[in-house]
């Protein structure tokens, strides 16, 4: 038993345990000394030699794709709470009730991203995702000059549906493309990347648009994104190159060095040209519909599971206090306008922007440390401490902003405890995403279609009940709810902790498991 998680006597090294260091046991029936290694890290997975699998290429090339896929990804984050700071506007222009703006303009967008990415996440286990991601950014693109031409409020609902449908390629394989190109080592700091861009567009996109809804109207916010699409759609065509790779692409020759027969690839390095095509085929002989089926099953994975419950509900509480500090902050005694709501944002994004590069390196730091005492053994649980960090962080904040705004404190004490919230959300989605795609790197894909609709439900739910929740109970009353609801979730980390290691052995071994592994 290695730092207080519980071995599995059936399976001797279950999905998702890896060596990555040198071990202090000596191993006599394992030769280590072929295995490509980064300094004293062995990589994992091991990489072929094959110039076109993704973990071969360059730093620089991995590194613009992962920035690019990021930044995008957060703007399109950013087209659901975006909104927020008009809800009041929208809804006395069009005579409209505010639970009624925030569930169609806000909820209906979430739950469609997360029912599409059901196809497109199987679509891109087949077709690859490169296609998926072009596509997604010409479709926002127009789904955004839409928004702009709008003149009813039936137009903005079906405008939003179609925009959902567009943004789950963005929204979703971006975390699973962390896992073509990076090794386990490495992830945590590329997911802080793009964790960086999703708090970023959570929240700087409402303190932009609250000027531009305050200033100009609040239709222009989407003419002002249709805007941005457009320089994205071009770096994404020429820089995004097809991310996944499945297996050698050339046949095996033996070749001779120095008397000592290797092994070596024949596949040639592909052009750039060659790299652009949108189309490639099937790279997959599996089952599109059987694809799309898959993420349901998978929420009986504990560790998808757990993931599911705590990254959904996370996320679900940044946006539940967004939405109800526009309730909070445009009433007696602060009655603020659209863009001094917007403001309130700014030191929830700096404390998420401090908050996500730090959780990434301490989500790689621990786990590297942590198995370099447990004689080179990396188990995937590892990443579950910075849950230790997220749990009282989002504690205070759900309290001190429920009980400093049921008394009318200063505004500065309900944004300083929303800024404490803020800055538990990368912890939490660190822990939690960085386990999952170590626990299931194979089945990522459709792991994260579990966890995001999931999240789109619980979205669509607190939107569309956040207010008429909050005027019944109060602040006080219900944001301790929403605090001990939390706390019952954060405590599911200790078994999943402890018996993590059984659990993957478990369902590894399971006829479950093995069926829908193939």
């Amino acid at each position: 038993m290695g730092w207080g998680i519980l071995e599995y006597s059936q399976m001797a090294v279950p999905p998702g345990t890896a060596t990555i260091g040198a071990s202090s046991v000596p191993e006599p029936d394992v030769d280590s000394s072929s295995l490509k290694r980064h300094g004293d890290i062995i990589l994992q997975p091991q990489p072929s030699d094959s110039p076109n699998d993704p973990l071969n290429w360059s730093p620089a090339w991995k590194e613009s794709i992962m920035v690019i896929l990021a930044f995008s990804s957060g703007v399109t984050t950013s087209l659901g709470p975006m909104v927020t700071p008009g809800l009041a506007v929208v809804g006395a222009k069009y005579n409209v009730s505010l639970d009624m703006v925030s569930s169609l303009l806000i909820g209906f967008l979430a739950f469609w991203i997360g029912f599409t990415t059901f196809f497109t996440a199987a679509g891109a286990n087949i077709w690859g995702k490169r296609p998926f991601f072009v596509i997604s950014t010409g479709l926002l693109f127009m789904t955004n000059v839409w928004g702009f031409f709008s003149s009813s409020f039936g137009s903005l609902a079906a405008m939003r549906v179609v925009q959902g449908i567009a943004s789950a390629p963005l929204e979703t394989l971006v975390t699973s493309t962390v896992s073509d190109l990076f090794f386990v080592h490495q992830r945590g700091s590329r997911l802080s990347i793009w964790g960086c861009m999703i708090a970023s567009g959570v929240l700087l996109g409402q303190v932009i648009s609250g000027f531009i809804i305050q200033n100009i109207s609040f239709e222009a916010t989407f003419g002002i994104s249709a805007l941005i699409y457009i320089p994205i759609l071009i770096i994404m065509y020429f820089v995004v190159i097809e991310t996944t790779y499945n297996g050698p692409r050339g046949a095996i020759i033996e070749i001779e060095e120095k008397g000592v027969f290797k092994s070596a690839e024949t596949a040639e390095s592909e052009t750039y040209v060659d790299k652009l095509r949108l189309w490639r085929g099937r790279l997959s002989a599996e089952s599109f519909w059987k694809n799309t089926w898959k993420p349901v099953p998978l929420i009986a994975y504990p560790a998808v599971l757990f993931s599911t419950i705590v990254y959904g509900s996370f996320f679900t509480w940044l946006l539940t206090i967004s939405v109800l500090s526009v309730t909070a902050f445009s009433s007696p005694p602060y009655l603020l306008g659209p863009a001094q709501i917007g403001l309130t944002n700014l030191p929830l994004l700096g404390v998420a922007l401090i908050g996500a590069p730090l959780s990434g390196w301490m989500v790689d730091a621990i786990a590297k440390g942590m198995a370099k005492r447990n004689n080179g053994v990396f188990e995937p649980e590892f990443r579950l401490i910075l849950m230790l960090i997220a749990t009282p962080l989002a504690t205070a904040g759900f309290l001190g902003f429920g009980i400093s705004v049921h008394n009318g404190a200063p505004i500065q004490w309900p944004i300083l405890f929303m800024s404490l919230h803020s800055l538990s959300v990368p912890f939490a989605s660190q822990a939690s995403l960085a386990y999952v795609i170590d626990c299931h790197a194979k089945d990522a894909n459709q792991a994260f279609v579990t966890i995001n609709f999931t999240k789109a439900v619980f979205t669509f739910m607190a939107t569309t009940y956040a207010n008429g929740l909050y005027t019944k109970m109060g602040p006080k009353a219900l944001f301790t709810a929403i605090t001990i609801v939390n706390l019952m979730i954060c405590s599911l980390t200790i078994p999943a902790y402890v018996f993590g290691k059984r659990f993957r052995g478990m369902v590894a071994n399971s006829a479950f498991g093995q069926k829908l592994s193939r």
